[in-house]
């Protein structure tokens, strides 16, 4: 069957009814056209590919698998092959009760995700020895990068200046990671030093990362060193890149007085996926936790007294601190950070150090035989899962001629090499070294198999285990890990399957998601994620691929991505796309990067000037501010659309160092702008560039191209327009598009698949070549099932819901920004100076004038009635901002409309005494079982639990009662002890 009506909500007869309401009886295009500005319709096509049924979508894309070769995994390189346990596989991430949750900002009914966070950093916390981690990070790279500028910020809040600008990276860092720290440097005013750290001057740097293990394998305690490093720099920041599985074996950064320890999670059970997703973690001590950047979960209290879970230190967030927030990371790893927290749950310690301890015998037992046949390594103290071959003893013979410089020649390496991939192992080869790292699949008979390929005769088990391995542990006693972590009982309990089976579902049954209603979140589009488009990514031809996997064994996924590049470049405008940008903040990032470079090659480096509408997405100043940028507001006028004249004032002022303008499109107003090719223009005029901000896409995919409105450049939230789920948080993808000016600054890559570095360091913005690569897939099947029909009809169909809600709504709420008449004595035609886009903005302040009643307790007593709230107070304070997307059906529509209707009532019956000022069912809500269990309301518990009779045969109750937010900032708890 065609995928469009399992797509789209609403049936013809539903649009059509909604059109009527909305004084339309001609057609959903008749519609359309009043809504959006003529002149800003594309008359060129998206796609020349029809829309394809599921079935038929889902064997075209299992073709082109087919073209991918799988090998076994043993590159390394901060990426390794991981079991995901089939229960964590089955009920988180094939599961939309996980998967289709949106960021847990509604702490009440999403106590069950914030939980398994709150798991996530305790895991962290024992691992790397500190009292406090976050809720995940990107990616490794984007970690260290993250940890760089956080250093900056310990040194300047110290009030020691000693260190200046400079920051020093041991020369044996992973390269990805190096690469990405440069690139955030070089706008940051920040002088990177790589040098090998027996040459580090402490005195003439603010910080110093450590990669430990490092590249080559070895690992090391620095206690003394960083204790020498302290003694002539006390304000030296410590940052160490630690691989997690070490970390159960190997003695804690902590304990070693680094200051930061970041890393990623991805080898606790997360498949590769080409580069991603997978959840990166930075750990620190408590006292830094206002300057660390992502979310951190913390512990507070309910109105009844009961402990429950939130988000802490909200107002550090990059929408609300804006060019001052600590980063402008928007979308996190929550979905793998979940899986990476229940890896560890349902191993424990004691399934932890066992994989670590097989790990680490089967790297030594490789080395051992390797070394009696002649081979030498880079390394010669402790390694884990790591050889790093680059020669052989000098007595060796080969093709009959001594060879005495200890040096493998490049034919022997080619040939090594070739014979591994023969024989199905995938390895590494940079330069004249080849790289072996050992994974959690690893068996005993993948070892035989990889020593006959060095030694060049088969190697039976009997020969491989005569000679006993001594654990090179107890050659360094000093290295191991001696304190008791994954003590708390969480990481004790749920080692059957069917402990944790339940356990996932006891935490799954306390949140909203998808599965249980409409999420009517403005600006976040949550839309169907589809069971056809998330099933590929499990299959092994795309989630066992590593990231530096040399071309021509990823024809298919490269074949994949550059299809999808070509959809995009067509639904855009745009003359080339990145995928390297594995977030929406990383695609902003990535696009002013482009610009500043562009900029620079035209000798305009002074240009730092970046103008921001007050309507643009709440990360924009943030971005602005990270790229070196010095932010200037442009006002907007009653209408929502930006201030014309103060714009033209601006830019003029600015000519001589204006850099860009960035500007959301819709915008966040909710209402197409008909000036927009006109600020382009002015921009232009100015010597600027336009940055549009694609939050809103999804209003115009299909209809209008952003490059066709004159933008250079914009970033495309696939978690957003194109269906990959939200995942409670995270994993998102932001790549970008840009006009051809500025395609040769596009984010490149510190070295090719083939894995010969470049001798000049290329601009990266994520650890991996496309970013999260494996969720391209979702957005791929996405437009290949939709094709040019669908997405067009989405687009019309997200805008009609969007104006249905405005409309019923425009009843009793004021809707900002659209001019919708609020009498019924007025016509309620949508005329294009009257409607709105793909989202609404209703004006709650009256209403709390009249009655007392806030924002906030709408939102929470929304959930009484079993919806998550929409987007409270942004961007406009007092305000909810409304998107219904395409995919919600008229009678969820109506459903939803119902119950604020049936709320704004109980407002009104405070407001005349039937409820009183403070102890009424929006004040108290949400209510919760505990509160039936001892019913001590002045109102019945119908009215507070039941308020809608369906509610009697489907209630979705929320765990604990409303949060007190300022107790849980201002006692900051950050464990897993006891909460419950």
């Amino acid at each position: 069957m065609n995928f469009i009506p399992r797509h789209i909500g609403p049936t013809l007869d539903e649009q059509q009814q909604m059109l009527d309401a909305l004084g339309y009886t001609n057609n959903l295009d008749d519609f359309i056209n009043d809504v959006i500005p003529p002149n800003l319709v594309s008359q060129t096509g998206t796609t020349s590919e029809p829309g394809l049924s599921e079935y038929a979508a889902l064997h075209k894309l299992g073709e082109i698998a087919k073209k991918n070769k799988l090998f076994k995994n043993y590159i390394g390189m901060g990426y390794c092959e991981t079991i995901t346990p089939s229960v964590i596989k089955r009920n988180v991430f094939e599961n939309p009760g996980w998967y289709t949750a949106y960021t847990p900002y509604q702490a009440e009914i999403s106590q069950g995700r914030l939980e398994a966070l709150l798991n996530y950093q305790q895991m962290v916390m024992d691992l790397t020895g500190f009292n406090l981690a976050n809720a995940s990070l990107l990616d490794e790279a984007t970690a260290a990068a993250e940890s760089m500028l956080m250093s900056l910020r310990i040194n300047a809040g110290s009030g020691d200046t000693t260190g200046g600008n400079k920051y020093f990276v041991v020369d044996n860092v992973l390269p990805q990671v190096l690469a990405v720290i440069k690139t955030r440097a070089k706008y940051a005013n920040i002088e990177v030093v790589v040098g090998d750290i027996e040459n580090f001057m402490p005195a003439n740097y603010y910080g110093i990362f450590i990669q430990n293990p490092n590249i080559y394998g070895e690992i090391k305690d620095f206690t003394s060193a960083i204790t020498k490093f302290r003694q002539i720099n006390p304000k030296l920041a410590v940052t160490m890149g630690c691989d997690i599985l070490s970390l159960v074996l190997f003695k804690s950064p902590a304990s070693q007085g680094v200051d930061i320890a970041i890393g990623t999670t991805q080898r606790f059970g997360i498949p590769i996926g080409f580069g991603g997703p997978a959840a990166a973690y930075i750990a620190c001590s408590d006292v830094h936790k206002r300057l660390m950047p992502g979310r951190i979960i913390g512990v507070s209290t309910d109105a009844r007294g009961k402990k429950a879970l939130r988000m802490s230190l909200q107002t550090r967030e990059q929408h609300i601190r804006r060019e001052k927030a600590t980063s402008n990371i928007c979308t996190a790893q929550v979905l793998l950070a979940n899986m990476a927290g229940f890896y560890a749950i349902y191993h424990g310690r004691n399934g932890l150090t066992a994989i670590a301890n097989k790990v680490h015998h089967l790297t030594l037992l490789l080395k051992k035989h390797l070394m009696a046949s002649g081979y030498c390594f880079v390394h010669e103290g402790l390694i884990f899962d790591t050889l790093v071959i680059n020669g052989w003893k000098s007595d060796r013979v080969t093709n009959n001629a001594l060879i005495n410089n200890d040096v493998l020649l490049n034919n022997d390496i080619e040939s090594l090499y070739t014979k591994l991939l023969e024989s199905g192992y995938l390895v590494g080869k940079i330069e004249d070294k080849l790289f072996i790292s050992i994974g959690e699949t690893t068996q005993v008979e993948d070892i035989e198999k990889i020593l006959t390929c060095f030694m060049g005769r088969p190697v039976i088990s009997e020969e491989l285990h005569a000679t006993a391995i001594i654990d090179d542990l107890l050659n360094y006693k000093s290295l191991c890990r001696t304190d008791n972590i994954l003590s708390h009982a969480v990481f004790n309990a749920y080692h059957s399957e069917t402990k944790m089976m339940r356990y996932l579902k006891y935490l799954e049954n306390k949140d909203i998601s998808l599965v249980h209603s409409m999420i009517p979140l403005g600006s976040c589009t949550m839309k169907l994620n589809a069971a056809s488009e998330l099933i590929p990514v499990s299959w092994a031809e795309f989630a066992n691929i590593h990231p530096f996997t040399p071309t021509e064994f990823v024809v298919g996924y490269l074949e994949m991505i550059n299809g999808f590049k070509e959809q995009l470049k067509a639904i855009t405008g745009f003359a080339d796309i990145s995928m390297q940008p594995n977030s929406g903040a990383q695609g902003e990032y990535a696009g002013l990067l482009a610009i500043r470079r562009y900029l620079d090659s035209i000798g305009q480096n002074q240009r730092n000037i970046c103008l921001i509408p007050k309507s643009a997405h709440g990360t924009n100043p943030a971005t602005a501010q990270m790229m070196g940028m010095s932010v200037v507001v442009v006002n907007c006028d009653v209408l929502g659309n930006v201030d014309i004249a103060d714009l033209e004032l601006k830019a003029h002022a600015h000519k001589d160092d204006l850099a860009c303008l960035m500007i959301t499109y819709p915008s966040t107003h909710g209402v197409f702008e008909t000036s927009i090719k006109d600020i382009c223009k002015i921009i232009h005029k100015n010597g600027g560039q336009v940055y549009m901000d694609g939050a809103n896409l999804n209003a115009l995919v299909g209809l209008i191209k952003p490059a066709e409105l004159g933008a250079d450049v914009s970033h495309i939230n696939l978690h957003k327009t194109f269906a990959i789920p939200h995942g409670g948080g995270g994993p998102g993808m932001g790549p970008i598009g840009v006009a051809q000016h500025l395609a040769q600054f596009l984010p490149g890559y510190y070295m090719d698949v083939n894995g010969k570095q470049n001798s000049e360091l290329s601009f990266s913005v994520s650890s991996a070549p496309y970013g999260s690569a494996s969720i391209l897939l979702i957005s791929w099947m996405y437009i290949t099932m939709l094709g040019e029909y669908g997405m067009q009809l989405a687009t019309k169909v997200a805008i009609l819901n969007a104006n249905y809600i405005a409309h019923k709504l425009g009843q009793i709420f004021p809707i900002l920004y659209s001019g919708l008449p609020n009498s019924d004595n007025v016509s309620h035609k949508c005329g294009s100076h009257a409607c709105v886009a793909h989202e609404c903005i209703i004006d709650l302040r009256p209403l709390k004038a009249d009655t007392g009643i806030t924002e906030v307790d709408i939102a929470k007593r929304l959930m009484d009635y079993g919806f998550h709230s929409p987007t409270m107070s942004f961007p406009v304070p007092g305000t909810l901002m409304i998107e219904p997307t395409e995919s919600e059906s008229k009678d969820e529509l109506d459903r939803f409309v119902e119950a604020m209707i049936s709320i704004y009532e109980e407002a009104c019956a405070v407001k005349v005494g039937k409820f009183d000022k403070l102890n009424n069912p929006l004040k108290n809500a949400p209510h919760t079982l505990a509160d039936i269990i001892a019913w001590d309301k002045p109102y019945s518990v119908e009215i507070g639990c039941f308020p809608r009779d369906y509610l009697k045969q489907n209630k979705i109750f929320p765990s604990v009662n409303r949060i007190d937010d300022a107790h849980g900032d201002r006692n900051f708890i950050c464990n897993c002890f006891d909460f419950n």
